[in-house]
């Protein structure tokens, strides 16, 4: 099918994603680029396409110009192609799970799934946080948001529903993270940028851990939570 207009219903429909209400409403979302477009065709989740490259085939591919892929695109130079996929689907809890608590960057919470994926901590507790959803978020996963278990939750919903997890948390007077042990079932949680975890959930942790630094009194979000990551998986 091909698409001339850029106020053609479709169009209009599919740039309405830009906006979260719309992408709850619809409980789909807009990948952008030929790197997502492959990383999301190989789990059956894409609705449509939209496309000026000839050589993209299939029943639910729209040829569109790049006028109308820049109406619906958020990035100022967008690639030639552009997918609306349907949110995903959770799957069975794994043994290792990040709990992101109040977590609000985009850039923060694409890092920590790209970097729990590349840890094998295949599940991701999202508590009150940036939308996993956000264009900015679903650029900087790189593709790993297809390979996660994602599940919307409250932290303390899970440490009650899933006694049989070690519960660590962060803390800067915590134990270092040299000291901790390994366990068959281990949750990791992140808290927000500016004010950590909240109290209620570091009352129910099990232990809480603290990565000793020199210079810098604390570590980015991100980055302090793939090093724990990064600790847990190879000891």
């Amino acid at each position: 099918m091909e698409i001339t207009s850029v106020n053609n219903v479709l169009i209009k429909e599919t740039a309405k994603l830009h906006q979260k209400k719309y992408r709850d409403l619809y409980k789909k979302f807009i990948v952008e680029g030929y790197h997502l477009y492959t990383e999301a065709s190989k789990f059956n989740v894409i609705d449509s396409v939209f496309t000026s490259d000839r050589e993209i085939k299939g029943d639910n591919v729209h040829y569109v110009s790049e006028r109308i892929l820049a109406k619906i695109a958020t990035t100022k130079s967008p690639q030639k192609v552009l997918c609306v996929c349907h949110k995903l689907n959770k799957k069975t809890v794994t043994d290792k799970v990040l709990i992101l608590n109040n977590v609000q960057d985009p850039g923060n919470l694409g890092t920590l799934l790209r970097s729990a994926l590349a840890f094998e901590f295949n599940t991701i507790i999202l508590d009150n946080t940036v939308d996993l959803y956000n264009s900015k978020v679903i650029r900087s996963t790189q593709g790993a948001i297809f390979h996660l278990n994602i599940f919307i939750m409250e932290t303390l919903d899970f440490i009650e529903k899933y006694p049989k997890y070690f519960i660590y948390g962060t803390l800067s007077n915590g134990v270092s993270l040299a000291e901790i042990k390994s366990h068959q079932k281990v949750a990791v949680v992140l808290g927000n940028e500016g004010q950590g975890i909240a109290t209620e959930i570091l009352q129910k942790t099990h232990e809480n851990i603290t990565i000793k630094t020199k210079t810098v009194d604390s570590l980015n979000v991100g980055v302090a939570g793939s090093i724990i990551m990064h600790y847990i998986n190879n000891n």
